[in-house]
């Protein structure tokens, strides 16, 4: 099979997204399920170019020193991705059982008899670390491809319904997913991919919206993350929300205010946390320099972006940012973190107002929580993907950012990560106390 296979869009049939692109790909059917599969493929193999002209072939098997969270070996990380789909297709026999599939279901052997010792992160975490074998990069696109070519067949025979194409949509978003991992792991380590994110609009006032009744949650048609499951209704205040994330001008007001150094205006676990950052910081992750022009007109950030230094445009949005530095902004600001609800009645219903957003992952107020009726999905548990691990703990995060590939950037998207985690192109918005 070839590496770079056309993708084409043809028109779907009724209640199905028409183009691979669309967020409605989560109720895709076999025929463009398969040309999204070869589409997330393609740019997975794409990024590992970029990896190894920014790295060399050889580098992609190791990860960087010293290590960093959140950054594996690239090699490793498009090596787990085939993996996951053989994993929960091609060696599930019970994949025709959907959300209803037990979570230890029999299987079959792997295309490659190493694959579980080299790819399943169950056997490369932190008391193992990373296979000494693992697979050069040749042997690495030789097994994406044999999986794609699997997982494409046993989708031709599939069963044409929410379980029979369960797997199919969970391998795509997945891959989709860890897409933008390594891009954020690029920024990370400071490797020059050529991607960058589209011009920003000026900025807009804050925007009041009436008090509503809203449904919160997936219908139970399609795929869903299980922390996106189980639709509700909660009534929701009339409320002002920013009309887009914070930006670099007045996150370097909170700077220049010494918000680093107050304790008053930051939650006892972020103080904590700012404490134990590596030489005192002073800012968010990634800028080199921030604060107000000598001139007196705005302000100035010089930041790290893909191992270039570059100064941020002070009407985008502020980025890097972890949980705890939005919630000292906002009480700095006299506002409050937005809530989920809050931020999805805003997207869905103030886009022609000027709400804006996709260009950054946006901290929500709150911990994340079950909704009524949660029901724990068949393959999360002991991932990083894993809600009922992260109850209570982890921060919800809405929205997109450039690197999200088009298909999961939808305003109801349900992602979260504990409230320190400051390497995802992560910002946030407001709302008035």
């Amino acid at each position: 099979m070839s590496s770079r296979l056309p993708p084409s869009t043809p028109s779907g049939a009724a209640g199905q997204p028409h183009s691979i692109d669309s967020p409605d790909m989560c109720r895709a059917g076999k025929e463009l399920l398969s040309l999204a599969l070869i589409d997330a493929r393609n740019h997975t193999l794409h990024l590992l170019s970029l990896y190894e002209q920014a790295l060399g072939s050889e580098a992609l098997s190791r990860p960087p020193e010293p290590e960093e969270d959140g950054v594996v070996p690239a090699a490793w990380l498009a090596g787990h991705i085939g993996w996951f789909a053989e994993w929960w297709i091609g060696r599930n026999t019970q994949r025709a059982f959907g959300a209803d599939c037990p979570m230890r279901p029999t299987r079959l052997a792997a295309i490659d008899p190493g694959a579980d010792d080299w790819w399943n992160p169950a056997h490369s975490g932190p008391g193992r670390r990373w296979p000494p074998d693992l697979p050069d990069l040749s042997q690495t696109k030789a097994y994406l491809l044999e999986t794609l070519e699997s997982t494409l067949e046993l989708l031709d025979n599939a069963a044409e319904t929410d379980a029979g194409l369960y797997f199919y949509r969970l391998a795509l978003f997945h891959e989709d997913m860890r897409g933008e991992q390594f891009v954020v792991m690029a920024q990370t380590m400071g490797l020059p991919l050529g991607v960058e994110q589209a011009p920003i609009a000026v900025t807009r006032e804050p925007l009041l919206l009436p008090a509503t009744r809203w449904e919160l949650g997936m219908p139970e048609s399609g795929f869903a993350f299980a922390q996106e499951r189980a639709a509700h209704r909660v009534d929701v205040p009339e409320f002002e929300i920013d009309a887009q994330p914070v930006t670099w001008n007045q996150y370097i007001e909170f700077v220049e205010d010494g918000g680093y150094d107050r304790e008053e205006l930051w939650h006892g676990e972020g103080w904590r946390w700012l404490s134990a950052q590596i030489e005192g910081r002073r800012g968010p992750r990634h800028v080199e320099q921030i604060g107000a022009a000598r001139n007196g007109t705005g302000g100035s950030v010089l930041q790290q972006r893909f191992g270039a230094t570059v100064r941020a445009a002070g009407h985008h949005s502020a980025v890097h940012l972890s949980w705890w530095e939005a919630d000292a902004w906002a009480r700095w600001a006299g506002r409050r973190v937005a809530t989920e609800v809050e931020w999805e009645i805003a997207a869905h219903t103030a886009a022609r107002r000027g709400f804006r957003w996709a260009d950054v992952h946006e901290w929500t107020a709150g911990t994340l929580q079950p909704w009524p009726g949660y029901r724990a999905d068949p393959w999360s548990a002991g991932t990083e993907f894993d809600p009922a691990a992260a109850f209570g703990r982890a921060r919800v995060l809405r929205g997109a950012s450039f690197a999200t590939r088009a298909r999961l950037r939808s305003p109801r998207r349900r992602d979260f990560a504990l409230p320190g985690r400051d390497d995802g192109f992560i910002g946030f918005r407001t709302c008035a106390l």
